[in-house]
């Protein structure tokens, strides 16, 4: 998550301090106050979809759990 986006939410909805957050973000009060008062929001990028490394191997891995999941211990 966008870190200006954390930081809005963080003091307008929760309404934590700025001390608190610069606390925990190790940002100065100034860069949060500057953060605080710009009126745009960072933008928001797609990412493409991407298959899954594992789904070449999704059925060799069920059938493996079905045969290990029948034997005893």
């Amino acid at each position: 998550m966008a870190l200006l986006s954390v930081i809005r939410r963080w003091h307008f909805r929760e309404g934590m301090p700025i001390r608190e957050i610069e606390r925990r973000t190790g940002l100065s009060r100034n860069t949060i106050r500057k953060y605080l008062r710009a009126d745009t929001v960072e933008p928001k990028f797609k990412v493409p979809a991407r298959p899954s490394k594992l789904d070449r191997f999704a059925q060799k891995l069920s059938d493996w759990l079905r045969v290990e999941a029948g034997k005893s211990r």
